[in-house]
């Protein structure tokens, strides 16, 4: 059962560890802009390029997905 359904966990899984990727790198980028004291502006310029980032990623995301299911 498992091997029929190993695609899928292994794309489950791979988009997981995507996620926790950019959490971490969330949290180390936060670490950074504290202890860095950075302005407001730099921090949010910072966030901006990081939100993209995530946004571009959920956005193959759902493209890889509507393309594979054969939804027009």
């Amino acid at each position: 059962m498992l091997s029929e359904y190993f695609e899928q966990i292994e794309g489950l899984l791979t988009n997981l560890a995507i996620a926790v990727l950019f959490l971490l790198i969330g949290l180390a980028i936060q670490d950074v802009l504290k202890k860095g004291d950075v302005p407001k502006f730099g921090r949010i310029a910072v966030w901006i390029v990081l939100f993209l980032g995530m946004a571009g990623f959920l956005a193959k995301g759902i493209i890889q997905f509507v393309i594979e299911s054969g939804l027009d």
